[in-house]
């Protein structure tokens, strides 16, 4: 199998078992969290959504050159840096699809289930309208989260991998391995 078609179907295959496992810790929350508990967990996926979103645009738009001159001043999270940057097309899809597709799939429930919470407690609107409101509030709030954050994950690319990078290697410490502890040689973004 091609390094592409394998690559392909470890993200498929990731994002099926993320969906599940977070759609059923979701789904098991729901039935015990009071509604602004819901609400407040809302809130909460889509700024995951629009976080990692942030990131995955950091990525692709980086430059190594600032985190070699940190990673040579030992800067913790340079070296991390550098992988973000080397790997920025990995990274994207990572942050920007498996983690955003999530991200709108659970809001989506979430709101869903925020839905059928008001509608039994007597919520004077229809539910079909209750539905189409939460759905619209989602999809604006998502993709206008996104929309603002872009232009800021642009001008920003090297403070933002900076705080990505070190907790990348904050996990790294707790021993948890992202293939980031040693950048690969050879493809260098520098001039980018």
């Amino acid at each position: 199998m091609s390094n592409r078609w394998r690559t392909v179907s470890i993200l498929t295959l990731t994002t099926f078992v993320l969906s599940i496992v977070l759609n059923l810790g979701s789904n098991s929350l729901m039935a015990v969290m009071p509604l602004y508990s819901s609400l407040v967990l809302l809130v909460l996926i889509i700024f995951m959504g629009i976080a990692f979103d942030v990131i995955g645009v950091a990525a692709a738009a980086g430059r190594e050159t600032p985190f070699h001159a940190m990673a040579s001043n030992r800067v913790r999270g340079a070296r991390e840096g550098i992988w973000l940057v080397r790997n920025a097309d990995q990274v994207s899809v990572f942050c920007n699809d498996v983690v955003g597709d999530i991200g709108g799939t659970l809001s989506g429930a979430v709101g869903a289930s925020i839905v059928f919470q008001l509608s039994r407690r007597g919520f004077p609107l229809p539910e079909t309208i209750l539905s189409t409101v939460m759905i619209a509030v989602v999809a604006a709030l998502t993709v206008g989260g996104k929309a603002m954050a872009k232009s800021f994950a642009i001008s920003r690319s090297v403070d933002i991998l900076l705080i990505a990078g070190k907790v990348l290697h904050a996990l790294g410490k707790l021993g948890f391995d992202f293939g980031h502890s040693k950048p690969r040689k050879g493809k260098s973004r520098k001039g980018r």
